[in-house]
């Protein structure tokens, strides 16, 4: 029997040692969380992507009472990006959340819905996208969803 190792080599950053554009599609993940529809859980979360262009779509989770018809707010930002410019990958995924006590001291990471999701994308477009997960306390910057998704499954496996 072999023993494998995988490690994940990500940054823990406070705001101001972020780039001014990274900064800013923080904040507009933060934006994106009074757009939140979260009724049952009472846990909203905020996304925004920017494209390679520059173009940022923003997103937030929407629930519903049929609980699996809801959508995820990184979802929702992605598919809003790809429906409205297909042309243009995404290069950066910012996540924010807070709770009834307020914004979320420490980063939350996507669900595994929304990690295979980032990963199809980064699939489709043959490149990385940069996932910042922020927290009052700090961010988690991560080069690729492959960080958190080592063992992943894409077109290339069905083949």
């Amino acid at each position: 029997m072999e023993n494998i190792k995988i490690e994940i080599n990500m940054q823990f950053c406070q705001m101001e040692e972020l780039s001014a554009e990274d900064q800013e599609l923080v904040k507009e993940a933060i934006g994106a969380l009074a757009n939140s529809y979260a009724r049952y859980s009472n846990f909203n979360v905020g996304a925004a992507v920017r494209l390679d262009d520059g173009t940022v779509f923003i997103g937030a989770n929407q629930e519903n009472a049929a609980f699996p018809s809801g959508l995820c707010a990184e979802r929702a930002a992605i598919f809003a990006a790809q429906s409205n410019r297909p042309d243009q990958a995404i290069t950066t995924l910012a996540i924010a959340a807070r709770n009834p006590n307020g914004l979320m001291k420490d980063p939350v990471s996507p669900c595994g819905g929304c990690r295979q999701v980032v990963l199809e994308i980064e699939d489709r477009y043959q490149q990385p996208v940069r996932i910042l997960l922020y927290g009052t306390r700090g961010t988690l910057c991560i080069s690729s969803i492959r960080d958190l998704m080592p063992l992943s499954f894409v077109h290339e496996n069905m083949h």
